[in-house]
């Protein structure tokens, strides 16, 4: 018999448990919650378990329905109360027991005197029945008193860094308003000095209305009218990162999975920014230029620095200011503009937005330098290094024998996407997913067919837009070298992938690592320095070897990768004479000086 869900036993005893919603870890600080039972009958279990459940449930909705605190809270919460405090003072003003209503009561008290029903000549007697008149006579002199203790209470808390005289009014702020804040945490804490300043202020008028002055005005520049319109709460399924989900699903330009993780990553910092209950169509200007200026401000790596753990994107800008670590470049920031404003696009397609605000929000971009390219003796060099002419070792791990003169002789994919790369100008992703049918003949000519088509490879493909698919000639100098001899081998093999030691990393990068050692490899036999060369340098000698050859960027762009998505790319089929321009393009690649005749098989 099946176990039912969320029961599960520890020793004797039974126990509910229910894993915490991804999005909700973080501020429950738990994947799960477990809660014991209180018995070992497994039917008192059952009954037991689905109230609990529920309660959690409750309580995953409630937190879901709050939304995060962001400076214009601030600013409406300490206005708010100030006026709130001012207006209860009013209030108690008025119901404070005038000359008319205290002459009465003296008047009361003497008729009960005189009609004998304070007979005794107790005097506590007495006393009590003049408790009524002496307490009308002096509440206003007792409320005055009260604000003046008060007051001074508040400011020796507000020096000290103490809230307890503010507590119940922060919690409650922030209940009324669905405010998703921890007691505790430096928000809480700052809303609660803010509260206290407000409320100060407040019993400082109130002082001054008990001397007949109502003319005052706050003084601490804290204290005032908030500037920005209260923040709307969205609706259920109108959230920025619900919506980001179905254009997720959509993915209307076909970007690769780890693009479309870093978009999902860079709109989730603007929703860090405005709120997680943010309607997603009050995104505008305001909000996108409010984002910027903290960006520009945002220290590098800030979720892997220890001294900003906890914190948000606001309190991790104002803790950097004392810190002074990095912040971002002019370009990364783009980059999550860029990020946002592609789902703004979307957006607006989608009637979510009447235009996109982060148009026109980019900051100028900087001067880079052109990525470097080899020369035709460092690609000398290179191909008569160990990694292609033989080496201590093959193993993946251990590059550093791999730099090192010996009889292994290496011929996956370590030895082929440099050489494919240096000779179609295709990025080494593209090549590391190629399947092993993706290398075909078509009109007598040997191509490469790159695109997200036909995957029977078990790791997933992905081009970096739709318009990446394409089909690729191989160049005449790759069959030279034996490149068709190695499809053969793999197709022999019963391989599917071309290329099987290429492999993804945990964010589904098809060869970063491979990448990544490459470039420690090019320092270790003495080609690189710095940031200089890197396996991305064969993409753009390719460009550079068109461009001697009189071709246009516009010529060669699709070639490359740089196009609309076409039904050609997704399918690979095309007429030979559209074929044969690609093959003329690709065979004008060249490399003068570079003597490849030690590779050839």
């Amino acid at each position: 018999m099946a176990r039912i869900s969320h029961l599960i036993r520890r020793g004797a005893a039974y126990s509910a448990r229910i894993r915490v919603p991804l999005d909700l870890v973080q501020i429950i600080g738990k994947r799960e919650l477990v809660k014991a039972l209180g018995t070992n009958d497994e039917a008192e279990a059952k009954r037991r378990l689905y109230p609990v459940i529920s309660e959690w449930q409750r309580g995953f909705d409630d937190l879901r329905s709050r939304r995060s605190l962001v400076p214009a809270d601030r600013e409406h919460a300490v206005w708010d109360h100030y006026t709130a405090t001012m207006e209860r003072d009013e209030a108690e003003r008025a119901n404070l027991p005038g000359e008319t209503e205290i002459e009465q009561a003296r008047s009361e008290l003497i008729g009960r005197a005189q009609r004998g029903e304070i007979a005794s000549a107790d005097p506590l007697v007495i006393l009590d029945a003049s408790l009524d008149l002496k307490a009308k006579q002096e509440a206003s002199a007792v409320a005055s008193e009260a604000r003046k203790v008060k007051v001074a209470d508040m400011r020796r808390q507000l020096a000290q860094g103490e809230t307890a005289l503010i507590a119940h009014e922060v919690d409650a702020y922030l209940d009324e308003n669905r405010l998703l804040v921890e007691r505790g945490t430096p928000d809480w804490i700052s809303l609660a000095r803010h509260m206290m300043r407000a409320e100060i202020e407040a019993l400082d008028r109130a002082i001054e209305r008990d001397r007949g002055d109502y003319s005052g005005q706050p003084r601490d520049p804290l204290v005032k009218p908030a500037t920005g319109p209260r923040r709307e709460v969205a609706k259920p399924g109108e959230k920025i990162m619900e919506v980001f989900e179905i254009f997720a699903r959509e993915n209307p330009r076909r970007v690769a999975q780890d693009r479309l993780d870093q978009t999902r990553r860079d709109v989730g910092t603007f929703v860090e920014c405005v709120g997680a209950s943010f309607p997603v169509h009050a995104i505008d200007k305001v909000a996108v230029r409010d984002w910027k200026a903290l960006l520009v401000k945002y220290p590098v790596r800030a979720s892997e620095v220890n001294d900003f753990k906890g914190m948000n994107i606001h309190q991790i800008v104002k803790a950097n200011e004392k810190l002074g670590r990095p912040v971002l470049s002019d370009r990364t920031v783009n980059r999550y503009l860029s990020s946002l404003g592609a789902f703004c696009n979307w957006l607006v397609s989608n009637g979510y937005l009447a235009q996109n605000p982060v148009s026109g929000m980019s900051l100028p971009k900087e001067k880079r330098s052109k990525t470097q390219t080899f020369t035709s003796e460092q690609l000398n060099i290179l191909f008569s290094s160990p990694l292609f002419t033989g080496a201590q070792s093959d193993k993946e791990g251990e590059w550093r024998y791999i730099s090192r003169p010996g009889d292994v002789q290496i011929r996956d994919h370590r030895y082929w996407v440099p050489l494919v790369m240096l000779f179609s100008g295709a990025r080494n992703g593209e090549i590391g997913q190629l399947a092993t049918n993706d290398v075909r003949e078509l009109h007598g000519h040997w191509v490469f067919h790159i695109t997200t088509e036909g995957d029977q490879t078990e790791q997933g493909k992905s081009v970096k837009t739709e318009g990446s698919m394409r089909v690729v000639p191989v160049h005449p100098e790759l069959i030279r070298l034996g490149f068709l001899g190695y499809h053969a081998d793999r197709v022999k093999a019963g391989d599917k992938q071309l290329f099987p030691g290429a492999k993804r990393n945990e964010r589904g990068q098809m060869m970063a690592e491979f990448s990544r050692e490459f470039g420690k490899y090019l320092k270790r036999i003495g080609l690189k320095e710095g940031r200089g060369l890197s396996l991305y340098s064969f993409r753009h000698g390719a460009a550079d070897a068109l461009r001697r050859a009189g071709y246009l960027d516009n010529q060669f762009g699709f070639i490359l990768g740089h196009a609309e998505a076409s039904m050609t790319g997704r399918y690979g089929q095309m007429p030979q004479g559209m074929l044969e321009q690609r093959v003329e393009l690709i065979n004008a690649i060249a490399y003068p000086g570079l003597n490849l005749d030690h590779l050839a098989q």
